[in-house]
């Protein structure tokens, strides 16, 4: 963490903001170097040393795209555009962005922008109610030009992909790979978090966080308990085949094309969090699904993701199951998938690391702290 550093009140207003950007497992992968007043370079990393969730760095890149649109947001709510460039020259793993504040006489504040403290994960059941023609529509305007949504509403529809999540979550829940990261990410007994999930927000009742908490303290209890006593079937119900059926629609947010390099995802991103956001404003919650959408790549591409026997085979079992049931042109363009209804706000969610903890001087450019 860098020394606490003397900035102009409306700079931080703007990071302060911006910070509330979603990130995987509430990671945050991203450090400020305020530079000058309207410079800031936002050091970008990944977490794939450690993520099996993460081992080509595109979810970190996705959420480095929400970070930046959060910037534009906040910037236009002082009257100012926002610029940003990727430097060029630096590795896959620290994505680093020299992001420039203008001034723009007469520029409007994005609506958006009131939401971004507010937008969370609601992983709780949502309503049923279908979504309305006019929240469809505005959802789909709040996306810019090159992506579109795909819907997975109805019954029948809802239960084939609960199934998905469902059989998904079987390899999360028996792979060491993923063990090591929910076992780091939980802040058990905590109803918010600043650098992780509170256990209160994972939506199960508190018999089974309770159970899980105890079985999760070692890879040897995980094992015996999903080997002889179905210990992956309590966790799954609550967290992916209820909720999954108990919302309004699934979703995709699709490319014009399969996204490949940093910059697909990074827009990607901002895409998605102006989607999540328009969500908020229309008091829907959201939940995201990425698991098939990641298995599936490291499928396609051949990503060797655990040394466990069994593991592939059940991954490109899934990955035909992906296909199956939101089509191939999806699974190749989408960007995003997640759940989405009606409801009340998460009661208990992840916060943010101080804005103080985020900064970093200029000697350690480069450097997550």
């Amino acid at each position: 963490m860098a020394q606490a550093l003397l900035i102009d009140p409306v700079l931080e207003n703007l990071l302060d903001q911006a910070r509330w950007a979603p990130s995987g497992d509430n990671t945050q992968p991203w450090r400020f170097e305020v530079v000058a007043q309207r410079h800031v370079v936002v050091h970008g990393f990944d977490t794939r040393s450690h993520c099996v969730y993460d081992l080509d760095g595109h979810p970190s890149q996705l959420s480095l795209g929400a970070l930046l649109e959060s910037m534009a947001l906040a910037a236009s709510s002082h009257g100012m555009r926002m610029e940003a460039r990727r430097r060029g020259g630096l590795p896959d793993t620290l994505p680093t962005f020299d992001v420039r504040f203008v001034d723009s006489p007469g520029m409007l504040p994005d609506p958006l922008a009131a939401f971004l403290p507010q937008r969370s994960v609601q992983r709780r059941r949502l309503s049923t109610r279908p979504l309305r023609a006019s929240e469809k529509a505005a959802l789909l305007a709040s996306l810019p030009l090159g992506y579109t949504v795909q819907w997975f509403e109805g019954w029948r529809v809802r239960l084939a992909c609960a199934r998905l999540m469902f059989d998904n979550a079987k390899l999360r829940l028996t792979m060491p790979e993923a063990h090591k990261v929910h076992r780091d990410v939980i802040e058990w007994g905590a109803r918010f978090s600043n650098d992780r999930i509170p256990e209160q927000a994972l939506g199960v009742d508190p018999m089974t966080a309770k159970l899980m908490r105890w079985v999760m303290h070692s890879w040897r209890r995980v094992d015996f308990f999903n080997t002889w006593l179905a210990g992956t079937v309590a966790p799954r119900l609550q967290m992916d085949l209820l909720p999954g059926l108990y919302c309004a629609a699934h979703f995709a947010l699709l490319a014009e094309a399969p996204p490949r390099h940093i910059d697909d995802y990074v827009a990607a991103g901002r895409a998605m969090q102006r989607f999540w956001l328009a969500a908020t404003q229309l008091g829907l919650q959201l939940q995201p699904e990425l698991t098939p959408l990641i298995f599936s790549r490291y499928v396609r591409e051949r990503r060797a993701f655990s040394r466990t026997d069994g593991m592939l085979e059940l991954a490109q079992e899934l990955a035909l199951q992906c296909q199956a049931v939101l089509g191939a042109v999806v699974v190749e363009r989408a960007v995003f998938l997640g759940r989405i209804g009606a409801g009340p706000a998460a009661q208990a969610r992840s916060l943010r690391r101080p804005l103080q903890d985020l900064l970093v001087a200029p000697v350690d450019a480069g450097t997550p702290a």
